[in-house]
């Protein structure tokens, strides 16, 4: 009989003690983020490349290695397996012909957010959540409300009063209770600190609990398939919170242990905007945390996030990979975003457009090759940022009949 998950303890990511799975947990006693466990040798015996055929459409195909105790336990909306597209008009500009963009924007609510929020949701139904809390930019939440909706759970949304329209209206139509923030996320998560436990809400936060990780590192392992059994040379994420570094780099430590992989990894480059850099500037002063950013100043919503709870473990990532981390401006960003647009039609949400603007740099510094194959994640549809477009079009008058 297959053991549908694996799932054996929690860890803290500071001090390596482990805790049980079958209670509600944040953070661990000292306050660092949890990290999900599993049986991989028991794992291994049927999450195997040659075993994928034939297994559902979504992220859940590696149910062994994702929380959930059964099959219905999980709560989704197909997240995951998201097109891994060949940038090859892209890439010939940027003299980086192996590009690729693994486009997130494909998932149910718009983002990678959702694959993070299924794991999430699924886990605090089980262990008894009525309702929750989040601080966000806007993706994360917008994934919150409706996955909570989908579980029969409360939501409350904590977001910035500058957050682009189409996160609150996308909150509001599932249902969530959405109260906007005359501040950063930043502010916003300290709201969720304090009324949370006051009101019986279990918080969602970025690292403040064990499982939205979780459900983003199946981007590793669908690269892994996607690239027939190999890994990409380098992957550039654009990195606010920092999740997605941290859940990818964790994925291929199982996927070592479990014989899909051998010891090589990708080299793992952070992009954030030149107006909220945090970890790019404790990378290049050699730190292992990062200081709060004051006045974060950049347009990009999703990358306005001045302080990371996981900054020591992003570091670790790029560090350990080889990797890097730069910081690009905002109007580099937006024109990049356009540039994808006109030689790949794909309309990148500005995050993802902020990985192609430091492209360019990243080629002529060398950090990555010309025979390099580059991952770049876009993890939100453009749809969702289209009222920072500006269109400028000519307006003419009908032709006379």
């Amino acid at each position: 009989m297959i053991q549908y998950s694996t799932l054996s303890n929690l860890e803290c990511s500071e001090t390596g003690k482990l805790f049980p799975v079958d209670e509600l947990r944040n953070l661990s006693p000292e306050g660092a983020p949890l990290l999900a466990r599993y049986n991989l040798q028991v794992a291994a015996r049927t999450l195997r490349p040659d075993y994928l055929g034939g297994r559902r459409a979504d992220m859940w195909r590696y149910h062994e290695v994702l929380p959930a105790p059964s099959e219905a336990d999980v709560v989704s909306l197909g997240e995951g397996l998201t097109p891994l597209v060949a940038a090859e008009w892209l890439g010939a500009r940027l003299g980086l012909p192996r590009l690729f963009i693994k486009d997130e924007g494909k998932n149910p609510t718009g983002s990678f957010k959702a694959r993070g929020m299924s794991t999430a949701i699924t886990m605090a139904r089980h262990l008894g959540v009525k309702e929750v809390a989040i601080p966000t930019a806007g993706n994360a939440g917008g994934a919150a409300a409706v996955y909570a909706s989908r579980a029969r759970m409360g939501a409350h949304v904590f977001l910035p009063e500058d957050a682009p329209g189409v996160h609150k209206v996308e909150c509001v139509m599932a249902g969530a209770n959405v109260t906007e923030v005359r501040g950063t996320i930043y502010h916003c998560g300290a709201i969720v600190a304090k009324q949370g436990p006051e009101k019986g809400w279990f918080d969602l936060s970025t690292f403040k609990e064990p499982y939205r990780l979780e459900g983003k590192k199946t981007m590793a392992y669908e690269l892994f398939e996607q690239l027939g059994g190999e890994l990409p040379d380098v992957v550039v994420y654009p990195t606010g919170g920092g999740t997605g570094l941290v859940a990818m780099w964790k994925a291929f430590e199982e996927m070592e242990t479990m014989a899909w992989i051998g010891s090589e990894r990708p080299r793992m480059i952070a992009v954030q905007a030149e107006g909220c850099a945090p970890l790019v500037k404790a990378f290049k002063e050699g730190k292992e945390k990062a200081e709060l950013w004051e006045n974060p100043d950049t347009r990009v919503s999703g990358l306005r996030a001045p302080k990371m709870l996981a900054d020591f473990l992003c570091l670790r990532a790029l560090r350990e990979s080889g990797g890097s981390a730069v910081a690009v401006s905002d109007e580099a960003i937006f024109e990049a975003q356009r540039e994808a647009g006109n030689a790949e039609g794909l309309f990148m949400c500005p995050e993802g457009a902020a990985c192609i603007a430091a492209l360019g740099d990243l080629r002529d510094r060398g950090t990555i090759r010309f025979k390099d194959r580059v991952v770049v994640f876009n993890t939100a549809t453009g749809f969702k940022y289209s009222d920072l477009v500006s269109t400028n079009v000519p307006v003419m008058d009908p032709l006379p009949e």
